[in-house]
């Protein structure tokens, strides 16, 4: 938000982000395996699941968070919960239609 702070209507930016400007670093220990006894009883014991899928997990809270599934065999599944984009740059592309 503070790129746009002082761009007016009809500006056109183009804006490179870090990822401590964006969406963060990656955090390793958001890599975290779970058991598939856990991943069963979350989604069902004829549940299949494969590499790459994204995979919701309710919080005792009532809340939802996603994690994207790295690895699985008989007794875990490893799944990284960092935001698909942590770690990287962002190229953002913007044009102001108009200021309140």
């Amino acid at each position: 938000e503070r790129k746009l702070l002082g761009l007016n209507e009809g500006d056109h930016q183009v804006f490179e982000l870090e990822p401590e400007h964006a969406f963060g670093p990656r955090n390793p220990q958001l890599l975290q395996r779970v058991s598939r006894k856990m991943l069963s009883e979350h989604g069902g014991a004829d549940t299949e699941y494969d590499p790459g899928d994204l995979v919701e997990f309710p919080t005792p809270d009532g809340q939802r968070f996603a994690g994207v599934l790295k690895e699985i065999n008989e007794q875990w599944a490893l799944f990284d919960f960092n935001h698909p984009l942590a770690g990287q740059r962002v190229r953002l592309e913007v044009q102001i239609l108009g200021v309140l």
